[in-house]
This record gives structure tokens, C-alpha cells and sequence, in this order.
């Protein structure tokens, strides 16, 4: 018999009538009604609906039936919901259909890419952020002072001021212990890995450190340990150049490198772990240097965004425990941009020939001209300025996500330090997928945490964990608002409290 809905659509103010009816369950009856009422019009956008405990007594069904109905059609974007506000039909319950999604253009107007309404996606910094003025200049006087040589073929190290530079910045802000001749200059984080670890990486060069035409193995060889959650990119990376990854667990103090066994290397992100933002405890960064001293291993210690830490002073590199264990790697992508395609290797002084040997006699991949500039900016005090302004914008972000989720979604938590371009949210057990797609059909990129785990991750070792990685340096500063909003209104709904919750 089909059960109808009138008292509580009384008392939201609308005159409607729901049918249950028609194929499967109860549940899947409701969200059929439900959602066929919103279609029609007879729920108007930003109409609330009944808690979950009134429709359900109306219904004669179970809560769970309505909290399960409500969440699905949150997920599809029909609805949203917030703590203190309720349930709500959508703005725009219905998604743009793809015909709709393209705006009219004139036949001059050159067909353009349309990105998402709001790109809360990791791994980015804020584009209009860029130093212009700042980097025009250092490039304008790097430009006039460079010697006539700076036009010819580069030097596969980097250009010496460059790494000069690099040696007084990193020894300063990062604690790394080094010295001009033990930095190699690579195009970024990548770049840096296919260097230490691509098979045949000679391709008939000519090279040094005895290592001759069509070398067939890298500088470094696996397996490799590997947080149990990090970018997949890196991972297939590795793969292809024929390198096994071992993962290992983490925990509220970073990874658990007491599981190191016959691994020969092991890749860390110690300053703020990626991407679930914990840094690694003081006594497992001394344990991983014992084991490296023990076993012969190496560290590759990623320091992607090690500037930025907004509760206390940054946390200085394991490199400086011991510069012989540690091969540290950085870039300007998350300080200053990816399209400036600059980063660095501080080297073991073993490695340093069998690196320039897998770069080759010629430099290939950074702009002699992009070295110049970088290193009058570190130079003339530019870079640590942008990094101090863009510390505080950063911070400022996150404060504004974490008030915003406090004061619209109590329930959803914001783990690990106060640092970096991103934030973890945690999410109810089994909510993470619907979650995005939820966003997507709102119109926000978004990257969920499961997508960063290492397949071979097993439990109970690494729990799963449902979550979302945020961007909180992606949009700019004048789109931040409108995408925090869009994203507290598509997060899973809590735990009802009261008979006037949901």
C-alpha cells in the first residue's frame, strides 16, 4: 500500500503529496518520490524539508530510511545540507546538462576550455599571487649582468650562482647542510626522480663518472619504501622506470619507519606529510637515519612544501642529521609556481657524477635564464618576502576553512598540522565517494583521500580512511569564499540532534 506524506509537508509550508510507490524498497521508493517532486517544481529551490524523525514517523518508516534517502539525493545534488540549517532542496536541483554548460560565443572568439565552477584541488598555489613586478625585476637584472657564456649550452649542475644561492637559503631557513658543488638543479620533484631511478637514462650521451653510452640502470634501484598514502603520479612514475614500492603505514606521528626492512631507499615527506599532514616525530627521524646508517640505504626527504607552517616555525630538513644518508629535493612549484619549472637536488657526495652522468654533458630541461633570475631573487631578499606574504594568505585560508566548518558542518574534522596548501577533512565512515560526487555535480573539483593510498596498502596495518583533500591555495583570493561555501553545502550531514535536526 502506498504511504503519503501530508502533516510534515504542512508544516514546512508546502502542499505536497508523496507516494511511495513503484519497484525495490522503501528507500529507494522515497528517493524516487522525493527527487520526482523536486524535478516537478513542487519542491522550489531552497525549500527545507522535514527532519528526519518527523518524515519518518509520517511515513511510517524507519529514521534510517529518510537519513539514507536525503543522503543520496545530497550526493546527486538534488539537496544540501548543513548543521543548523537543515535540508534543503538545491539552488539548482537539476545539473546543467552538457548542451547547457557551453556559453554562446561569437565565431571569433576562440573556443576555450571551462574549468570547474570552484577548483578546490590540491597541489597548486595561488596563479595571481605570482610576483610579477618582483620577478620582472630579477629577471631584467639577471638578464643585464649574465656573462656571454650564459648564452651558450648549460652546465648539466645549474648555474653556480643559482646553487650558491640555494646553499646560504637552504642552510638558513631549512637547516640542509651543503655546498655549491653538491646541488644539481632539476625541472621539479618528477624530474628529480626519473633522474636518480630511469633505466637507460644514458641514450648514447656522452657522460662521466665512468658510466658509458646506453647506461641500463639508474642511480639508485628498489625496492623503495614509500608512505602508504602519496601522490599515485609518483607511483606510476617509479613503476614504469621498473622500481617496486613497499608502503608504509602511517600514524598520528608520521610514517612508520620501524617496518624498514631490506628496502634499499625510502621516500619521506618528514616536514608535512603528504597529503594527510602530520610531521614526522623527532625520534622516527633519528630511527630512519639509523637505519640508513645500518642497512646502507638512502633517504629521499621531499620537502614540497616545507616553508609553509602556520603554528610554530618550520621544521628543519633530516637532511641536516646527516647530509651522507639524505638526498633532500625541492622546488619553487608550491612557494612560487610550476610554471617557473625550477627545483634542486642536495646530494650525498657519492651520487653527485652519477647524476650529472644521467643528465647529461648539456643541460636540457631548466632555463639557464629562469636560474639567473631565481637566484636574484633569493638574493635580493624577493623570495623570502613572497614566502612570508604568502604564508600569511595561506594561513588565513585555512582559518577561514576551519571557521567555516565549525560554524556550518561541526561534525566534519580538519586533521593533521597547521601547515601547507592543503587540508584533510575527515569524513563519516562510507561517505567519501558520494561526497564527490556531490561535488561534482555542483560544479567543484575536488580530490578524495582514497585516491592518493598505495594499492598495496593492506589492513589493519593502514586503516582506510574516508576523506577529502582540499586545496586551499588553488582558487584566488576573491573566488575563496563562494567555493567554501559550495563545499560546506555538499559534505555528508551529521548525526541529528533534537527532533528539529536534519
Amino acid at each position: 500500500m502506498a504511504k503519503s506524506w501530508v502533516n510534515s509537508a504542512e508544516r514546512i509550508g508546502a502542499d505536497l503529496h508523496l507516494e511511495l510507490s513503484g519497484p525495490g524498497g522503501r528507500r529507494a521508493a522515497l528517493t524516487r518520490a522525493l527527487r520526482d517532486a523536486v524535478r516537478s517544481g513542487r519542491l522550489a529551490p531552497g525549500t527545507r524539508l522535514p527532519p528526519y524523525r518527523s518524515l519518518a514517523a509520517d511515513l511510517g518508516v524507519a529514521r534510517n530510511t529518510v537519513a539514507d534517502a536525503y543522503a543520496e539525493l545530497v550526493a546527486e545534488g538534488w539537496l544540501t545540507a548543513r548543521q543548523g540549517a537543515g535540508t534543503r532542496v538545491a539552488e539548482r536541483a537539476e545539473p546543467l546538462r552538457p548542451a547547457e554548460r557551453v556559453a554562446p560565443r561569437s565565431p571569433r572568439t576562440p573556443p576555450r576550455a571551462r574549468g570547474p565552477r570552484h577548483d578546490l584541488r590540491q597541489g597548486t598555489p595561488d596563479a595571481s599571487a605570482f610576483p610579477r613586478a618582483a620577478w620582472l625585476a630579477s629577471y631584467r637584472r639577471a638578464l643585464q649582468q649574465a656573462p656571454n657564456e650564459v648564452f651558450g649550452p648549460g652546465d648539466p649542475a645549474g648555474r653556480v650562482e643559482l646553487r650558491e644561492a640555494l646553499t646560504e637559503y637552504l642552510a638558513r631557513a631549512r637547516g640542509v647542510r651543503t655546498e655549491p658543488g653538491r646541488i644539481v638543479i632539476c625541472s621539479g620533484f618528477a624530474h628529480a626522480l626519473r633522474l636518480l631511478f630511469a633505466q637507460d637514462t644514458g641514450r648514447g650521451r656522452g657522460t662521466d663518472s665512468g658510466a658509458g653510452r646506453g647506461r641500463s640502470r639508474g642511480v639508485l634501484r628498489g625496492p623503495l619504501a614509500v608512505e602508504a598514502y602519496g601522490l599515485g603520479f609518483h607511483r606510476e612514475l617509479l613503476a614504469a622506470a621498473g622500481v617496486r614500492t613497499v608502503p608504509l603505514p602511517l600514524d598520528e606521528d608520521g610514517a612508520r619507519v620501524d617496518r624498514l626492512a631490506r628496502e634499499r631507499a625510502v621516500l619521506l615527506t618528514p616536514a608535512h606529510q603528504f597529503p594527510t599532514g602530520g610531521p614526522l616525530h623527532p625520534e622516527r627521524r633519528a630511527a630512519v637515519i639509523d637505519w640508513a646508517r645500518a642497512r646502507g640505504g638512502v633517504i629521499l626527504e621531499d620537502d614540497y612544501d616545507g616553508e609553509f607552517r602556520y603554528d610554530r616555525k618550520p621544521v628543519g630538513a633530516v637532511q641536516g642529521l646527516d647530509p651522507e644518508r639524505v638526498i633532500f629535493i625541492g622546488s619553487v612549484s608550491k612557494s612560487l609556481s610550476p610554471a617557473v619549472r625550477l627545483g634542486w637536488m642536495v646530494l650525498p657526495e657519492r651520487y653527485v657524477n652519477a647524476v650529472l652522468a644521467a643528465k647529461g654533458e648539456r643541460e636540457a630541461w631548466a632555463s639557464v635564464l629562469d636560474q639567473l633570475s631565481l637566484a636574484d631573487f633569493i638574493v635580493s631578499g624577493a623570495y623570502d618576502r613572497h614566502v612570508r606574504r604568502m604564508r600569511q594568505r595561506y594561513r588565513s585560508r585555512r582559518d577561514r576553512l576551519v571557521t567555516a566548518l565549525a560554524e556550518q558542518a561541526p561534525h566534519i574534522e580538519v586533521t593533521g598540522v597547521a601547515a601547507g596548501l592543503h587540508a584533510v577533512l575527515r569524513l563519516p565512515p562510507g561517505t567519501e565517494r558520494s561526497t564527490l560526487k556531490a561535488a561534482t555535480w555542483q560544479g567543484i573539483a575536488l580530490d578524495g583521500l582514497a585516491e592518493f593510498r598505495h594499492p598495496g596498502a593492506t589492513e589493519p596495518d593502514m586503516p582506510v580512511r574516508d576523506g577529502l583533500v582540499v586545496g586551499c591555495a588553488t582558487p584566488s583570493e576573491h573566488a575563496y569564499g563562494a567555493a567554501l561555501e559550495a563545499l560546506c553545502g555538499v559534505l555528508p550531514p551529521g548525526e541529528e540532534r533534537g527532533s528539529d535536526g536534519g
